[in-house]
């Protein structure tokens, strides 16, 4: 899957003032952020030895190591792998470890390898670069068994060509460890990038995921734990994290407990609900996400990282996942985490492994003559269907070898794959049936199930333009049944179809329970007029989030001054001040400044949104959208020409981007080259069919200069493409009845209106035609 995630969000060093009157706004001063320091596993185990012992060999303790003979698995005698014509060589020299392979121009050099990463069912290599970069080669070790198709070198892009100048080359950004790895596989990482000099000089307290990557810096326990042994204190004490000394508390509570109901077969739990600070503790490394602090532990979830909704290319329609996006996001759909299952009901903390093997593990909380047996799931005992896993959390392969449960837990749904398409659990096993034989054997065994609405139909719906659509999400955004993250991908959904609903979604959203919805309703203030947005985004810039208020803030950034009261005034320097903060966290990052010349063209700042730009192509010339939106300052300064060129620039180094090409088209328009247009709106059709938006304009622009037969070829076929733009069918309509091809005008007509059946002016349209077809005008 090629794909990158490019989210923003910040972390503020400001304070702004406040009268006596005043009540202190949240701070966005690395709030949370600890004073103790971090002192080395070496130091937790005098303690805890029995912790450490079990720590040791682990995944985390192996997460990176050293290339030595004693840690490096791959077979380096000279091996070699060919991939799509490229052919390297893993061999040794002088007691170290060498890689023979294409480079960042393209030729072959001898790498040596400086680190290995992970140990099982594959280890990568590091290979150290200038300016403080380690690249992730991506010729990995398979180290399963044999007999499992192990023990072989592979390359991580099996089914595609990934020469020098590709955006996912080892060498390029999108392989470098600093950013894309080091601060999950070591503890007390600072990467420490040095902007002017675009270098690192990346640190950690210890290389791999130790006690203090979890637990936080642990100095103040120490001298918390010295201290009540110089007095005399021995044994168990039960204090709160701060009074022994501890950044965060991973701990369950010792009032809470799992009992079954017999009635239900089912575990509910009893006694408070659970901290929130283990799966946020988990979530850092185990969720597809973007950091808005540095390493900060002992702060809630959006007050250091904002992660991934539920969105199209990450998670199918229904949740599942997709792409890699490391369990909290589907976990976060799940009836377990709404009941208060944490990470370590399953999970043993230190050594890693489950609690218990197979079924035995659900047995915690599902009675076994319940739900192990051949009247639950109808498979043999002992077979693989009959293991829970294997219809409750499917799993999907990752990096080739690697195979992931999904968290969600849920219930095969076949009836979904035939309606949405969705995979289901059933049909991974029996790949040579249908998801109708699946859907039938459900009703017989379970005598016709009753299969609530799911939210997938409702985001499917959504995607493919169904009429209903917005009403639909609209109705699950405000659904207090659904996941907090379900709600926010919905309410996502709306702003991407500026549907009038829209407004009601920020409504609700700005003041939902659960942060990851008003985030989501922050993200959308920009589409509303100026006096809602502020009215709604006003009170956001304080909310209690960090996530929330930065990203109100940002959105309400081109309201001018005047329009603001004193407070809001503050609270929006303090929250641009934080956005900007939050994109410096990543700004070795081509996107971090593309972040920022958004933001200050928004202000009207326009030297500053070109040097933002300029500082981006600077990181990566192969930053499409930088070269895009450097091009569009030019033109809002009135200097088409400039615009033009830098486009032309953009596409010498990127001949392939229709992003850039549909932008070209564009920008010759502008300066009346209507006839040279053609071309690059053309060539963004072809390259990105998946655009409804570069067709249309092709057609549209086809159409303006005379050639109306052919812009209705081009747009019939970006209607077969997409059925449900409502643009394309608008402009069917109007070119193919101005051509006097009244029929086919009437047919797409009919079409748009199964789309928007309450559209009167479009109920007219439809009555002329008709009129006009039956011979009068």
């Amino acid at each position: 899957m090629r794909g990158l995630v490019l989210i923003s969000l910040g972390l503020s060093v400001l304070l702004v003032a406040c009268g006596d009157d005043a009540v202190d706004p949240p701070s966005d001063q690395a709030d949370g952020a600890p004073a103790a320091t971090f002192v080395g596993r070496g130091r937790c185990a005098v303690c805890h030895a029995d912790e450490d012992a079990l720590w040791q060999g682990s995944h985390h303790d192996l997460a990176m190591q050293p290339a030595t003979k004693k840690n490096v698995l791959g077979d380096f005698s000279d091996q070699k792998l060919e991939h799509f014509g490229t052919t390297s060589t893993m061999f040794e020299r002088d007691g170290k470890f060498w890689v023979n392979t294409d480079g960042p121009d393209g030729e072959f050099t001898d790498f040596e390898v400086a680190y290995a990463f992970g140990v099982t069912p594959l280890q990568q290599y590091l290979v150290k670069f200038p300016g403080g970069r380690m690249q992730s080669l991506p010729l990995c070790w398979d180290t399963r068994p044999k007999d499992d198709g192990g023990q072989r070198w592979y390359h991580l892009y099996q089914d595609e060509a990934i020469p020098h100048t590709d955006i996912l080359h080892w060498t390029g950004p999108n392989q470098n460890w600093n950013f894309m790895c080091a601060d999950c596989h070591s503890t007390g990482l600072s990467r420490n990038y040095d902007l002017e000099r675009d270098s690192f000089d990346t640190q950690w307290s210890e290389i791999d995921v130790s006690c203090e990557a979890c637990h936080g810096p642990g100095s103040e326990h120490v001298t918390w734990s010295e201290e009540r042994a110089a007095v005399g204190e021995q044994g168990t004490y039960d204090g709160t994290a701060q009074q022994m000394g501890l950044v965060t508390s991973l701990r369950g509570l010792p009032d809470a407990r799992w009992v079954i109901d017999k009635e239900t077969g089912q575990a509910k739990r009893e006694g408070p609900p659970p901290s929130a600070n283990q799966i946020t503790a988990c979530a850092r490394c185990h969720a597809r996400r973007t950091m808005i602090t540095g390493d900060v532990h002992g702060q809630t979830l959006l007050d250091k990282l904002v992660p991934a909704l539920l969105r199209e290319g990450l998670y199918h329609a229904d949740g599942q996942i997709n792409d890699e996006v490391y369990v909290w996001g589907s976990f976060a759909q799940s009836k377990m985490h709404a009941q208060g299952v944490v990470c370590t009901d399953c999970h043993k903390p230190h050594d890693l492994g489950l609690r218990s093997e197979g079924n035995t593990l659900c047995y915690r909380c599902h009675l076994p003559d319940r739900f192990d047996t051949k009247a639950h799931h109808f498979h043999e005992p002992g077979t693989p269907g009959a293991q829970c896993v294997s219809c409750h959390m499917p799993s999907k392969h990752y990096m080739v070898v690697d195979p992931r449960h999904d968290h969600s837990l849920r219930v095969p749904r076949p009836d979904l794959t035939e309606k949405i398409g969705t995979p289901n659990a059933c049909n991974g096993c029996h790949e040579d049936q249908s998801a109708a034989w699946a859907t039938a054997a459900i009703d017989r065994w379970y005598d016709k199930p009753k299969r609530p609405p799911h939210f997938g139909e409702v985001l499917h719906a959504a995607r493919n333009g169904a009429a209903d659509a917005a009403a639909r999400l609209l109705a699950l955004a405000r659904d207090p049944q659904a996941a907090g993250i379900v709600r926010a991908t919905a309410t996502s959904e709306l702003g991407e179809r500026g549907d009038p609903e829209t407004l009601a979604a920020v409504e609700s959203g700005s003041v939902d329970p659960d942060p990851l919805v008003r985030l989501a309703a922050a993200r959308l203030l920009s589409m509303l007029p100026v006096e809602t947005r502020l009215r709604i985004g006003d009170p956001m810039m304080d909310d209690s989030v960090r996530a929330v208020r930065i990203e109100a803030a940002r959105r309400l950034a081109s309201i001018q001054d005047g329009v603001l009261s004193g407070a809001s005034l503050a609270a929006r320097e303090r929250g641009i001040a934080a956005y900007v903060s939050a994109q410096m966290v990543n700004a070795d990052r081509a996107f971090a400044h593309e972040n920022i010349g958004l933001l200050r063209a928004e202000q009207g700042r326009l030297d500053e949104a070109v040097a933002a730009y300029r500082t981006a192509l600077r990181l990566d010339p192969n930053a499409r959208n930088a070269w895009a939106n450097l091009a569009d300052v030019h033109r809002e300064r009135g200097d088409d020409d400039a615009a033009v060129r830098i486009l032309r620039d953009g596409l010498a180094r990127l001949p392939d981007a229709p992003g850039l090409h549909h932008a070209l088209g564009l920008a010759l328009v502008r300066v009346k080259q209507y006839r040279q247009s053609l071309k690059p709106l053309g060539k963004a059709w072809v390259l990105d069919r998946g655009v409804a938006r570069h067709g249309y304009m092709y057609g549209v622009a086809l159409m303006s200069t005379g050639q109306g037969r052919q812009a209705l070829d081009v747009l019939e076929s970006v209607h077969g493409e997409h059925p449900t733009d409502r643009d394309v069918l608008q402009a069917l309509v109007t070119i193919a009845r101005d051509l006097d091809d009244v029929a086919r005008a009437l047919r797409h007509a009919r079409t748009w209106q199964k789309l928007d059946p309450q559209d009167t002016a479009l109920q007219a349209q439809i009555q002329q035609l008709e009129q006009r077809l039956r011979g009068g005008r």
